[in-house]
């Protein structure tokens, strides 16, 4: 029987509520039964469990695979979704799926040890682009996906919010309108849309065998495919250098590499740092200077 972490059980509390929790003692059944319809043995949890419950298990002919249950059943559902359609493109396959109980069998990733182990971040980056460029594809039709205005939409609930209420707005307003300006900038400039992975990064790219690497985890976007870059960029950001140092390489590099604009790289980050403060205030949080960093990082990179 799998014993679910009591930290596990407590994060589900914070995200979901009582809900949360009786999801959480039911998932030793859920596996249970998974186990008996997918032909599977379950051994040990992953250690950074965090919005899902996620673990290594066994197929009956010995192959690695891994299991993981969803509270959020719609994004477990779109992930699969989003991985069945990049299959034979660089992504983890899925070997199964039931959408009614939130679960899905995974292959497993061996070694499975993620790009971030690489310190050299210009290499690291160039694996990036590799995986990047055999990954995306046009936007298919037939499936909803949430669009790049749904995706920044946060932004709009911000200005809402504030515009309604007698207080100050706490971003700086000029950042706010540049981000704003920039959003629809590049949405109607947008040549073609793309499936995009949604959260591209380090972390959500495995080592596959020895010479390839797997894409796990996506969100699953529609939209311009510069978009994608960013996550990638957020990530172990003072790699190598300083934190502009470090991006303007990253940036030069993915724009050779996979013959992208910089430019509209840079204004995604503008527009993503701008994101990234709103959600923070919509969580309570008052460190929303690190979005606005994140902007002014990738506005220098205009210049």
């Amino acid at each position: 029987m799998i014993v679910i972490p009591d930290t596990f059980i407590e994060r589900m509390y914070e995200l979901h509520g009582e809900q949360g929790v009786a999801w959480s003692e039911a998932l030793p059944k859920l596996i249970a039964d998974s186990a008996s319809r997918f032909d599977f043995s379950p051994q040990a949890p992953f250690s950074n469990l965090s919005y899902n419950f996620v673990l290594r298990a066994t197929r009956s002919d010995g192959k690695p695979v891994v299991i993981k249950a969803s509270f959020m059943k719609e994004e477990l559902s779109r992930e699969v979704s989003v991985l069945r359609a990049f299959e034979g493109r660089g992504a983890i396959q899925v070997l199964d799926a039931d959408e009614e109980w939130g679960v899905a069998l995974l292959e497993g990733a061996y070694p499975g040890t993620p790009l971030s182990i690489i310190d050299d971040d210009a290499r690291a980056t160039n694996i990036f682009c590799e995986v990047f460029r055999r990954l995306h594809l046009l936007a298919p039709t037939g499936r909803f996906y949430p669009s790049m205005k749904q995706h920044f939409a946060a932004i709009e609930r911000y200005r809402k919010r504030f515009d309604d209420m007698s207080i100050a707005a706490p971003l700086p307003e000029s950042w706010v309108e540049n981000a704003e300006e920039c959003l629809e900038y590049l949405i109607t400039t947008t040549p073609e849309n793309f499936l995009l992975h949604g959260d591209l990064h380090h972390d959500n790219i495995l080592r596959q065998d020895e010479e390839k690497w797997a894409v796990i985890d996506p969100k699953g976007i529609i939209g311009d495919i510069h978009f994608d870059t960013i996550q990638y960029l957020l990530n172990y950001e003072d790699r190598g250098g300083d934190c502009e140092q470090v991006l303007r390489g990253r940036i030069a590099i993915m724009a050779d590499r996979l013959k992208l604009d910089p430019r509209r790289i840079a204004m995604w980050g503008v527009v993503r740092g701008v994101l990234e403060a709103c959600w923070t205030i919509e969580d309570g949080g008052t460190d929303w200077h690190r979005g606005i960093q994140v902007t002014e990082r990738f506005a220098n990179c205009l210049d």
